[in-house]
Order: structure tokens, then C-alpha cells, then sequence
């Protein structure tokens, strides 16, 4: 069993999609860790404000199978796909840790983790203690040492 990390955002009709995101994460992984929701800016476009978390489960797929699990969770949550980034969307899923895999192809570990608030809070609230694959820094130390400044997130609540 490899232990996963996801990161899970959404700015339009966010409660729904993150609770249905979730609801479709655990009918295909079971039991999962999930993280507090914070409400941060849309970053890169002006748009709604997200809802953030990350959420912890083990699998035994391999990592292209989640991968596309991920994507067909978010189409199926009504998520349109473009060639840019920064958009509105019901639900957005990035795979932020597959085990202490380390791969180019994946983009793992995920630089968003290193990069982004809204990344980094929720997942030392799920895994302080985690060694970050690249980094060789706990979870806990790398948000410890974290710059927020212009990257405001407030906790909304608890799933």
C-alpha cells in the first residue's frame, strides 16, 4: 500500500463539489484523511475565492490508474478543461505525494506544496511529521519556515 496525498480546490459551488469530490474519492479508496477547508483568493485570475484541503488515503493502484481516477472525478463534477490553469472550476484534484516518489513525468513531489498556502496548511494538518521526498524537511518545518505574506487563508470548517 502507497501512502497518497491530494490536494482538492474548488470556487464554484464549492461546498457541493468538495463534498461530492470526497464522496467519490472514498467510494474508490475507502477510508481517507481529510484535512480542515480553507478559504483562500483565486490565485493568478480574478474569480471566487477557493475552498482548500488535502486529503490522505492508501492504495494499491499504480500511479497512472489514480491519475486518471483523479480526472474522471473531476469531469464528472462538471470541471472544463482549457489550456490554461487559471480558471474557475467545480473541483480541481492534484495528486501532491505518491509515497516518497520522486518522478519528472508525475511532477512529484508537487512544487505546489513548497509554493502555495493553501497546499502546505492543510497537509501539516494531516501529516506534520511527513518527510518532504525532495525538501529532506518535515511537513511541520517546511510551513514553520513558510512566507505567507500575500497568500491569506483562513480555516472555514471541518468535513
Amino acid at each position: 500500500m502507497t501512502q497518497i496525498y491530494l490536494g482538492i480546490g474548488s470556487n464554484i459551488d464549492r461546498q457541493e463539489s468538495v463534498r461530492n469530490g470526497l464522496a467519490a474519492l472514498k467510494s474508490l479508496y475507502g477510508q481517507l484523511q481529510v484535512s480542515p477547508v480553507y478559504e483562500s483568493k483565486a490565485f493568478g485570475f480574478e474569480g471566487d475565492d477557493f475552498f482548500n484541503l488535502v486529503v490522505g488515503f492508501e492504495s494499491e493502484f499504480d500511479i497512472d490508474k489514480i491519475e486518471i481516477q483523479l480526472k474522471e472525478i473531476e469531469l464528472q463534477s462538471g470541471r472544463k478543461r482549457s489550456d490554461s490553469s487559471y480558471l474557475p472550476r467545480t473541483l480541481d484534484i492534484d495528486l501532491l505525494l505518491y509515497g516518497d516518489l520522486i518522478c519528472g513525468k508525475h511532477e512529484l513531489p508537487r512544487i505546489d506544496i513548497i509554493k502555495y498556502a493553501f497546499v502546505l496548511k492543510p497537509l501539516c494538518d494531516l501529516a506534520p511529521d511527513l518527510l518532504h521526498p525532495t525538501e529532506n524537511k518535515t511537513i511541520s518545518e517546511l510551513w514553520k519556515n513558510f512566507d505567507a505574506s500575500g497568500q491569506e487563508i483562513h480555516q472555514v470548517f471541518d468535513l
